[in-house]
């Protein structure tokens, strides 16, 4: 649950600019901002290592005590950019948040157990919208699956959710569908007619092309 103590200690940013903040992720800190609850935006500078922990113990969704020189703040990850080779964090949006307010956030849905043999499971959706109190977000739901038979669905209607939460996906959104698993004649049968479709497609782009020009 995100309502266990997260503290961070952060600096206020005084200096701006690509420049200052590629110093500050050298230095080993996050540039980051805080905003919300209709109060100015804060400029702040996380520790890489401490932030990044917090986030793999506790999910995107971690409740976080801010300690800006002295003064505690509640806040959540609002956005979180990370470069794409090194996975380095470069920046965070962080929002300002209070006891007892409910806010709404994305919670990562997992799949448990086994399907009953013979079936296939796709999981069409991993993550649901649900409204919480911001002390009490849940890092994640999980959905049992196991000796499940084909023609089962599960939408998000079905998850449990904690005391005070409500759903704000839609009800029937699909998140779990069980089928049949489609056997060796039928999987042979698709590979004999995929040449025929991609021929028959290759003709009609041939006609398209000759049409137009003639």
């Amino acid at each position: 649950m995100a309502n266990e103590v997260n503290k961070l200690k952060t600096t206020i940013r005084s200096e701006f600019g690509k420049g200052s903040a590629r110093r500050a992720r050298r230095a080993g800190q996050v540039p980051a901002v805080l905003y919300g609850h209709h109060t100015e935006p804060r400029h702040l500078l996380l520790d890489t290592l401490e932030f990044a922990a917090v986030l793999r113990a506790h999910g995107t969704n971690s409740l976080l005590t801010l300690d800006i020189e002295g003064e505690e703040q509640l806040a959540l990850p609002k956005q979180i950019d990370v470069h794409p080779l090194t996975r380095v964090i470069e920046h965070t949006d962080l929002l300002v948040v209070r006891k007892g307010e409910k806010v709404t956030v994305e919670i990562p849905v997992t799949l448990t157990g086994e399907a009953a043999p013979g079936t296939l499971v796709t999981q069409d959706a991993d993550v649901i919208e649900v409204e919480v109190d911001a002390t009490e977000i849940p890092e994640g739901f999980e959905i049992s699956v196991e000796d499940a038979e084909a023609g089962t669905q599960i939408t998000a209607s079905e998850i449990a959710l904690p005391s005070g939460a409500t759903l704000v996906s839609d009800p029937e959104l699909l998140i779990v569908n069980i089928i049949e698993a489609p056997s060796e004649a039928d999987l042979e049968a698709e590979e004999e007619e995929a040449p025929e479709g991609e021929a028959a497609e290759d003709a009609a782009h041939e006609a398209e092309q000759a049409a137009e020009e003639s």
